[in-house]
């Protein structure tokens, strides 16, 4: 059945202009035949466009993500624009995205990027002392003041942006300096994703692993935070809890990871080759690729595989748990390693998420209350 299409696009597979410790993608490649898919032709691009273009229902959505994607340049995007122009002859609508790490921003390419309505992730972890811990380039720098350079030009240029702060045990310790800072620096849409470990580790060895301890702390704090402000009349947008909120008004969260269950999804690599989730880019779940398959066939092998079935799991310990419907089991990635029997176990942040809910939920069913009553 023909439906609106996602794409998480890789142009420059894996290649980035950083070093980050804990970069999951990094992680990811060196477990692949090949590790790195190189550049993206523009002729891929325009399979990839033209076959999109041709299958959705709807509308679809080119987000573009590495490794770095700017590092494919410039022209490749304004080619892009060309190729969705010249292949939607049905008149979709068409939303852009790109998730930067923000080092090669510049006037040039904010102008694009407003031109063009894209919506920019801009990846940032917090304060100076926080993100220059993890988030260094080839030399071993420090990167916060030429993201921040990158953010101030984003709003200068009036480019729709918001942050995305991956939460290490630093970050998870300090996020109420984390959260001032970005008061303080009018930086107001914020996305928060836990940090992992690499794919098949046991959880918690490295410097920057996030605990279900730590988790717990940081969920508390920043709700707090983010509470006062919002029932102060002051402006911020969290999207985690502003989705939880949505979900106890009966609507469907953004995240996959807050559905329960594994979204229908296309990542392509630089070769065209195309996988279901951005944290199983491997060679096991190669799903075929976007220069000769169509997707009806991607979708065909991603049944065989079971990739989605085996999300639906709930472990007993979940059905019972009187926040099922809020957690929903979580992602699947932080569900591994599989028990004995094949299914996938319980999350691994179960009991960060059974203490925050406990902790935040009469305040949370209260601005679901005020909403409901708004919309009457």
């Amino acid at each position: 059945m023909r439906q609106p299409i996602h794409l998480l696009i890789k142009p420059a597979s894996g290649a980035c202009n950083l070093r980050c410790a804990y970069c999951f993608y990094a992680d990811v490649a060196s477990k692949r035949e090949t590790p790195s898919f190189g550049s993206m032709s523009e002729e891929t691009l325009e399979a990839v466009v033209q076959k999109a273009l041709r299958f959705a229902q709807g509308e679809v959505t080119f987000a573009f993500q590495g490794g770095e994607p700017t590092l494919r340049g410039l022209p490749f995007f304004r080619r892009l624009i060309e190729l969705e122009k010249a292949h939607n002859s049905r008149g979709l609508p068409i939303h852009n995205a790109i998730q930067t790490n923000g080092m090669v921003l510049d006037a040039e390419w904010a102008d694009f990027l407003a031109e063009n309505r894209f919506l920019v992730g801009l990846s940032l972890d917090g304060t100076a002392a926080v993100h220059d811990l993890h988030r260094l380039d080839p030399d071993g720098a420090g990167t916060h003041k030429r993201v921040l350079r990158a953010a101030r030009l984003l709003t200068e240029h009036k480019v729709d942006f918001n942050i995305l702060t991956v939460i290490t045990a630093r970050a998870a310790r300090e996020i109420r300096s984390i959260y001032a800072f970005y008061r303080r620096e009018d930086l107001l849409y914020q996305q928060y994703i836990p940090c992992l470990d690499p794919l098949g580790e046991a959880r918690g060895g490295h410097p920057y692993s996030l605990t279900p301890a730590l988790y717990e702390r940081f969920l508390k704090d920043l709700f707090d935070l983010w509470f006062a402000d919002v029932t102060s009349g002051r402006f911020i947008y969290i999207r985690y809890f502003e989705n939880l909120v949505g979900m106890m008004l009966g609507q469907m969260p953004e995240a996959c990871g807050m559905a329960g269950v594994c979204s229908q999804q296309y990542v392509v690599e630089a070769d065209g080759g195309v996988y279901p989730c951005d944290f199983y880019v491997l060679d096991p779940y190669r799903l075929g690729s976007l220069v000769t398959d169509d997707f009806p066939a991607l979708d065909e092998k991603r049944g065989e595989l079971g990739f989605v079935e085996r999300s639906r799991f709930v472990s007993p310990e979940c059905r019972d748990c009187p926040w099922f419907a809020l957690c929903r089991g979580g992602c699947r990635r932080d569900r591994e390693p599989l028990r004995g029997d094949g299914t996938l176990s319980l999350n691994y942040f179960c009991p960060a998420y059974k203490a925050f809910f406990s902790y935040a939920y009469p305040r949370l069913a209260h601005l679901s209350r005020a909403i409901a009553a708004q919309r009457r």
